[in-house]
């Protein structure tokens, strides 16, 4: 089994709320930092954000936490690739993903699918959206 583990500057809650709802997910586990071992003790202010948190969507796990104070790095280096097969269904979520992030190539056809595009989310989070061509 391979899952992403994404690490966000302190607004995991957040963004596992809104993918919950843009990508119909379900949040299945969410453990709070003052709601861990007593010798894991939270900085002060950070008692409420989220120690680790696991999502089920379409049957695939994404799993998440708020990076402790000072440790967060800016994603970089890869997406969370999401395929649907409806096409109207995959670009009415890349908007989705992209409202109040960023662009990076527009949802639309390609040589190797319906649709394609890549954004940044409000949250930090680099996504791909793909709704592939017959047999691929």
């Amino acid at each position: 089994m391979l899952n992403p583990y994404l690490f966000y500057n302190g607004n995991c809650e957040a963004a596992f709320k809104y993918y919950e709802k843009v990508l119909g997910g379900k949040i299945e586990f969410l453990l709070r930092a003052d709601e861990g071992p007593a010798d894991m003790k939270p900085q002060p202010g950070w008692e409420k954000k989220i120690m680790h948190a696991r999502m089920s969507i379409n049957g695939q796990t994404l799993m998440a936490s708020d990076a402790p104070p000072g440790h967060f790095n800016k994603p970089q280096g890869f997406s969370v690739s999401l395929t649907i097969a409806d096409l109207a269904e995959a670009e009415h979520k890349f908007k989705q993903l992209a409202d109040g992030g960023a662009e990076n190539m527009p949802f639309g056809k390609t040589f190797f699918s319906k649709g394609f595009g890549m954004c940044v989310d409000q949250f930090g989070t680099p996504w791909m959206v793909n709704c592939p061509l017959e047999g691929m």
